[in-house]
């Protein structure tokens, strides 16, 4: 088992993070659909009564989504797994400003592998200790990584000119660009805390696929905070009214997407 809590800094308030995080959530989905591949909404809905956090938090939204991703996966697990297994099962409840998503693939792997990722959002630079309440065992386990979405490099292949905040300045808020020390003059300001936990029980692979996971998980938080930080303008005066009705459409869309057209996305390294 590994665990590694990432630490995204962003220029947003808590609050605008909610809208802003659920919009780019809703058109990254689209720009991973197609060919046969991508995401399926199966449910989402209100819940109640589900304590998360120790009970701190227990309302808000449910999604259930499944992630047919073939290309998505080292090829080494490709060569593995039989046809038709990956499939990858995401249920999250989103307690705003904490988030519980739980990723699984229970038609092959079942309990032998589970992601887990905890999300507070903090009105912090990263400064704050142990926001997931977590014991000192696991404590001891967890390795903290700090995610700079201007400072940080990516890969080529990911680079796309118009989603790099140190060149974007928002037309309706006046923020960015982001250069230099960045963090530490940014009004507002928050931190993703996003604690992620990867067990996956498969003799001789262990390790090697925890790693891959955690790799994966990095490269995905860098890009999609960097949308986040460069769609401002497109999202930043948005409902939550405006947000529901943006994911029912979108649900829609991703359906026809996925039946048609070109395999589309981040592909996994060829490892």
């Amino acid at each position: 088992m590994l665990i590694k809590e990432y630490r995204v800094v962003l220029p947003l308030t808590v609050e605008e993070y909610q809208v802003a995080q659920l919009y780019s959530v809703a058109e990254a989905s689209k720009d991973n659909t197609g060919g046969g591949e991508g995401i399926e909404v199966l449910k989402n809905e209100p819940f109640t009564n589900y304590p998360l956090l120790g009970g701190k938090y227990n309302t808000g939204q449910y999604t259930y989504k499944i992630y047919h991703l073939a290309s998505k996966v080292p090829a080494f697990i490709r060569l593995l797994a039989p046809k038709g297994s990956l499939e990858i099962h995401e249920e999250a409840w989103n307690a705003y400003p904490y988030c519980r998503t739980v990723i699984t693939n229970p038609g092959y792997m079942k309990e032998n592998f589970v992601i887990c990722i905890e999300t507070m959002h903090v009105g912090d630079v990263g400064n704050s200790d142990n926001v997931h309440q977590l014991p000192n065992d696991k404590l001891k386990q967890r390795e903290v990584v700090f995610i700079d979405i201007a400072n940080d490099s990516i890969p080529s292949s990911d680079y796309k000119k118009d989603e790099d905040p140190t060149l974007f300045k928002s037309q309706s808020t006046g923020r960015g660009p982001l250069q230099g020390d960045w963090k530490n003059k940014a009004q507002p300001v928050m931190t993703c805390y996003k604690l992620v936990t990867v067990e996956f029980k498969w003799f001789g692979f262990q390790n090697r696929v925890e790693n891959f996971i955690h790799k994966a998980e990095r490269r995905l938080f860098t890009n999609f905070h960097r949308q986040v930080f460069c769609w401002m303008d497109r999202w930043h005066g948005l409902t939550m009214d405006d947000i529901r009705r943006l994911e029912d459409k979108t649900k829609e869309e991703l359906e026809t997407l996925r039946q048609k057209g070109e395999v589309r996305g981040l592909k996994a390294d060829s490892e």
